[in-house]
């Protein structure tokens, strides 16, 4: 009877002892598996057995068996991996779009300088097929290098598309997956233990999520199970139910993608502005910012060089003495209607004048007080609408929107006046002899003149230039102080204009001093008081006629790009073709070097939340290997317990048997 307390200490410590050592075998075992926290056994100390000698103890019992687990830490390092995962994947995006923008020679920059540096030659020799079939050549070249453009950033559309929908697929199976962990755990939750390794599996699963999307979670304390939330409160996952994302079609644009959610009402669109973190964001905004901002930015030098081109172009005189015809096309703006539209209105666009249309893109909505031919006007996606009628849209972004039908309220369109242009951009002339290398007037210094003036270059530069007011007389006057010249031109009608001139600057085209008769004549030397020089027209294309080529030389240091309405009334500078194409770099160069450095720290950070929290929960096997050795020794001193306990059993039962 005096034996029975240590048989049962004993084979207590026994149990203990193994039970100690399994979880350690688990542990070390699962020492690399991600996600796996530490187990550790429980042990307490039984109450004591009363006897008439006093209280003797039982050994010790297993309670449970708990994992090393700090929710905060957790839910720290699976936000951090999302944002690594968000800034991470812009980068790879961006740096996929900075490779439509080379530099130097495979510039775009540079193909425009070297079609308007190959009329040089035409300049020299207007009536060259050869030098004008150089100029064809660069045409295509600078054609083919917008088209190729445009193509790669529909391809990198697509891509996102692609993406999007691969991630999605991946988001609804993790959902799945968390939901079934939730009823497991709702399952196991009427006993009084822990299912440790179903919740290392839900958290793991709730981890990888977070590479896609940054989640919100609530936990359940009733049933041990976890909502997960998306989107500023968008239920993902709530116990054993799973919500399904999924890829829809832009409202307007088919080829662009929003993300959706499933409720009971259908599909539920989520902006991308109320979701933070992981991939799939960053796959949105890319989309809807920065894609989109480079084809606006393509499309706006594309259509800003088509326009300006074709415009000088059909102010001068090709060899068949004829006015010249469009060497580019380019696609009108795009005008599309929301699939939810009710109305039967439909609107088109077009270009009015190249060297104002942004680089944006619009949402059209009709005025609310239904007034003709005006229009509520924002800049997308976050601008706030802007009332505005038909001739302000035209003077401030130089599109003019025709409307057939009616609108309703509530309707919308997306105007995009130059997203497509870089795709659609065309060389248009295929006749060399259909290039427009001579001026429509030409001129000459009177044979009286006592000064040095002699004609540069005269040539027409827009369409206020009026054939029926040719011949034309610029006389010069006295020199004043400033050692400006005075002016006046008299056209054949009898009016006058007056103005000054100095060494640089043109004559006729002034409208900074209110003198604006479309044509440009700029002279070399220096005119004396009542010196003159003749203008005509010239019908008939001659051998040394290359005013209007010289226009075209003109254009690489004129600014016709992005010009702006300003508040009072006048445009602003614009920039040049190169100036545009190198500002456009640097635009897209400072985001990918922001995304590098933003992905740098959020990877940092990140790598810094999971190495805290796997300091707690994870497994060290130097520890490990020292508890190892502690129970073992444990389990030893218990078998010795019960060997001494049988050897006593052994000999009382000797003792009464003889």
């Amino acid at each position: 009877m005096g034996t029975s307390p240590l048989l049962s200490l004993g084979m207590r410590a026994m149990f203990a002892n193994q039970a100690a050592l399994q979880t350690i075998g688990q542990n070390i075992a699962n020492a690399n598996t991600p996600g796996y926290s530490r187990q550790d056994v429980v042990l307490t100390t039984p109450d004591g057995q009363f006897t008439g000698a006093g209280y003797f103890g039982k050994g010790v019992n297993v309670q449970t068996i708990t994992r090393s687990h700090n929710e905060f830490l957790t839910r720290e390092a699976a936000a951090a991996k999302s944002q690594a995962f968000m800034d991470t994947t812009m980068q790879s995006q961006l740096g996929q779009l900075e490779k439509i923008f080379p530099t130097g020679a495979d510039g775009l920059g540079q193909a425009s300088n070297d079609f308007l540096n190959a009329l040089v030659d035409v300049a020299s020799r207007p009536a060259d097929p050869s030098a004008r079939q150089v100029v064809l050549g660069k045409a295509q070249e600078l054609a083919s290098r917008f088209q190729s453009a445009g193509q790669q950033l529909a391809d990198l559309q697509a891509g996102v598309v692609s993406d999007l929908s691969a991630n999605v697929k991946q988001v609804n199976e993790l959902a799945k997956q968390i939901a079934a962990a939730n009823d497991q755990i709702a399952r196991a939750s009427g006993s009084s233990h822990t299912p440790n390794d179903l919740l290392d599996k839900r958290d793991q699963l709730i981890s990888q999520l977070s590479q896609y999307v940054q989640v919100t979670t609530v936990d359940n304390a009733r049933d041990g199970t976890v909502g997960v939330f998306i989107g500023g409160g968008q239920r993902l996952v709530l116990g054993g139910e799973a919500q399904q994302l999924a890829v829809t079609a832009d409202p307007y644009d088919g080829a662009r993608a929003q993300l959706s959610i499933s409720d009971a009402g259908g599909n539920r669109v989520l902006d991308d502005s109320t979701l933070t973190g992981g991939s799939l964001t960053a796959l949105l905004r890319y989309q809807n910012t920065h894609l989109q901002d480079a084809r606006n930015l393509l499309g706006q030098m594309a259509q800003a060089m088509a326009s300006k081109v074709n415009e000088q172009q059909k102010l001068g005189i090709d060899l068949k003495s004829q006015m010249g015809g469009a060497l580019f096309t380019v696609a009108d703006p795009t005008v599309l209607p929301a699939v939810t539209n009710r109305g039967d209105a439909r609107l088109t666009a077009t270009v009015v004048d190249g060297s104002k249309v942004p680089a944006l893109s619009f949402t059209v909505t009709p005025d609310p007080t239904g007034t003709p031919d005006s229009y509520q006007i924002a800049v997308r996606p976050s601008g706030q609408p802007t009332l505005m009628t038909n001739d302000q849209i035209k003077a401030a972004y130089g599109v003019s929107l025709t409307q057939t039908g009616t609108m309703q309220q509530g309707d919308s369109f997306l105007l995009e006046p130059v997203a497509n242009a870089a795709a659609s951009f065309k060389r248009a002339l295929d006749d060399p002899n259909g290039i427009a290398a001579a001026s429509p007037v030409i001129g000459t210094t009177d044979v009286n003149n006592k000064g040095t003036a002699t004609v540069d270059t005269l040539y027409a530069v827009n369409d206020k230039f009026d054939k029926s007011k040719q011949p034309a007389t610029v006389q010069f006057g006295a020199v004043n102080a400033d050692n400006t010249i005075n002016y006046t031109i008299t056209l054949s009608d009898n009016t006058s204009y007056s103005g000054t001139w100095k060494a640089g600057t043109a004559i006729g085209n002034d409208p900074a001093h209110g003198v604006d008769l479309g044509f440009e004549l700029r002279i070399n030397g220096a005119p004396r008081e009542g010196d003159k020089i003749n203008m005509q027209v010239s019908d008939q294309v001659v051998s040394t006629n290359n005013g209007n080529a010289k226009a075209f030389l003109a254009l690489q240091t004129t600014p016709f790009v992005g010009k702006q309405l300003q508040a009072d009334g006048t445009l602003s500078r614009g920039q040049t073709v190169t100036e545009a194409y190198a500002a456009a770099i640097a635009d897209i160069g400072s985001r990918v070097q922001g995304a590098d450095y933003l992905a740098g720290v959020s990877t940092s950070v990140a790598s810094d939340a999971e190495t805290t929290r796997s300091s707690q929960a994870g497994v060290n096997l130097d520890e490990e290997a020292a508890k190892l050795m502690q129970y073992q020794q444990g389990y030893q001193a218990a078998a010795k317990v019960l060997q001494t306990a049988q050897n006593l059993f052994d000999q009382l039962l000797s003792i009464a048997g003889r």
